[in-house]
């Protein structure tokens, strides 16, 4: 039902992961992608997700989280990235994805040290 619009914000979404090491990323998504093709004037779209080591750490995650999930595990480069770090993604019924990155700096630093700097 979601996944043209997830695959749509893709390569945004790429962008707010890679820059959430510096702090929370948020956006707005255009309320459209998400009504067109569904009957309800206004669907529940709202969640809270988190994905740790590239699994979803939420066991009751809504249709739309799910299929988030599922975009960013096709995608070579996001799965590649929740498999390096820890991330809590949400959406509230604004239509505004927020991304932060909950990494500990010391795994990190760690995981550089054990497997060398161009992992």
């Amino acid at each position: 039902m979601y996944t043209y619009t997830w695959k749509k914000y893709l390569p945004l979404i790429r962008l707010l992961l890679k820059r959430s090491v510096a702090g929370a990323q948020s956006v707005k998504l255009d309320s459209m992608d998400f009504t067109k093709g569904t009957r309800k004037s206004k669907p529940t779209t709202s969640f809270k997700i988190e994905i740790e080591r590239g699994r979803m750490l939420t066991v009751s995650a809504s249709v739309t989280a799910k299929q988030l999930f599922d975009t960013l595990q096709e995608d070579d480069i996001a799965r590649q990235l929740i498999r390096e770090n820890k991330y809590e993604i949400s959406m509230n019924s604004d239509y505004e994805l927020a991304i932060a990155n909950r990494s500990s700096p010391s795994l990190a630093i760690t995981d550089e040290i054990a497997n060398g700097p161009d992992k």
